[in-house]
C-alpha cells in the first residue's frame, strides 16, 4: 500500500501563500487519485482539492476555487497544493489522501499523511 508524507506547512500572514508536497512511497501515485483535505480545530475535516488518477482532472472545494492549485508529479511521486491568497479561516491541519478509484471524492479517500499544520495570521 501507499504511505503519504505531507510536508510544506507553517506560519503565513493573511494574503501570503504556501505550497504544500504530499511525497509517496510504496506505490506509484500514478495508481492513485490524490486530494488534500483540512481539518480545522474544533471542526471535522472536509475536502480541499482533488486530482484524478489518468487524466489529471481536478476539483475544488468553492471556498479555495481560484486560489488554491492541486497538481502531480507521476515522475516524482508527488502532489502538491499551492495556496495563495490565504485568508485565517484557511488555518487548519491539511492532510494528503489517495484513492484507487478515478477520483478522490469529498467523503475521504482510502490512505492518508499524518497532516501538515497552517496557520493564517490576520
Amino acid at each position: 500500500q501507499v504511505q503519504l508524507v505531507e510536508s510544506g506547512g507553517g506560519l503565513v500572514q493573511a494574503g501570503g501563500s504556501l505550497r504544500l508536497s504530499c511525497a509517496a512511497s510504496g506505490r506509484p501515485i500514478s495508481n492513485y487519485a490524490m486530494a488534500w483535505f483540512r481539518q480545522a480545530p474544533g471542526k471535522e475535516r472536509v475536502f480541499v482539492a482533488a486530482i484524478s488518477r489518468l487524466v489529471g482532472s481536478t476539483d475544488y472545494a468553492g471556498s479555495v476555487k481560484g486560489r488554491f492549485t492541486i497538481s502531480r508529479d507521476n515522475a516524482k511521486n508527488t502532489v502538491s497544493l499551492q495556496m495563495n491568497s490565504l485568508k485565517p479561516e484557511d488555518t487548519a491541519v491539511y492532510y494528503c489522501a489517495a484513492d484507487v478509484r478515478a477520483m478522490v471524492t469529498p467523503t475521504g479517500g482510502s490512505y492518508w499523511g499524518q497532516g501538515t499544520q497552517v496557520t493564517v495570521s490576520s
